[in-house]
């Protein structure tokens, strides 16, 4: 017969580590984001077959990857060589990501993440999958600070796979759809774009009030609820 207690701490262990990749999925994709990313791409790999738009698209995908990747690895090493406390970092990622998100519900890309001088340097390059595809449009600030909040709560060896999982099928969505950016354009449309780039700011921005309350609670000048 099952003790009702070690089924409760089961559930309740199971509902963590759900919220928990929930949470990393979520505010990685987000920041990532590679449908806001697709009028760049078409944009800068404008003539190319498509082939080499499909390779350009995988190295963009994979640089996201190993880039969000190290930083999940070395982030803890990173806190701990410059003195900075996960709540600083909370509340900083926090300001981050609302500034990203605003910008995100006004349906267009972060200075953060994509400038206008990047976009004109791209245009005449001939691989633009790692610099400025790779990053910063994809892995850029935000991401880089989401990630790196993210492994400052880590505890327990799960919450880093799940972290890991997380940068791994963000990276695997963006080859789809950077993939296919094309055939994915024209099935969405621009309205489409811009309300699904609408619908990840909102997101966004709630998530960046949650991450700035946080590090408030976690220095004490708000209570827990």
């Amino acid at each position: 017969m099952l003790d009702p207690h070690t089924v409760t701490l089961t559930g309740m262990e199971g509902s963590l580590y759900v919220r928990f990749s929930l949470l990393a999925l979520s505010s990685i994709f987000f920041l990532v984001d590679p449908f806001a990313a697709l009028p760049t791409f078409l944009a800068i790999t404008e003539g190319q077959d498509p082939q080499r738009r499909f390779r350009t698209a995988r190295k963009a995908s994979l640089t996201a990857f190993i880039v969000l990747t190290t930083f999940a690895f070395i982030g803890q090493y990173i806190f701990h060589l410059f003195g900075i406390t996960l709540p600083a970092f909370e509340i900083a990622g926090g300001i981050i990501l609302l500034l990203i998100g605003l910008d995100m519900l006004e349906a267009k890309r972060s200075p953060t993440q994509e400038s206008p001088k990047e976009t004109r340097e791209a245009q005449v390059k001939d691989d633009v999958g790692i610099v400025p595809m790779g990053i910063p449009m994809l892995a850029g600030p935000g991401a880089i600070a989401s990630v790196m909040v993210l492994v400052g709560q880590v505890q327990q060896k799960w919450q880093m796979v799940a972290i890991v999982g997380s940068i791994t099928i963000t990276a695997a969505i963006c080859l789809l759809v950077l993939g296919m950016a094309a055939r994915v354009a024209r099935m969405l449309g621009d309205t489409g774009i811009r309300i699904l780039v609408r619908i990840m700011g909102l997101l966004l921005v709630a998530l960046a009030v949650q991450y700035f309350v946080n590090g408030l609670q976690d220095l004490g000048v708000l209570a827990r609820l």
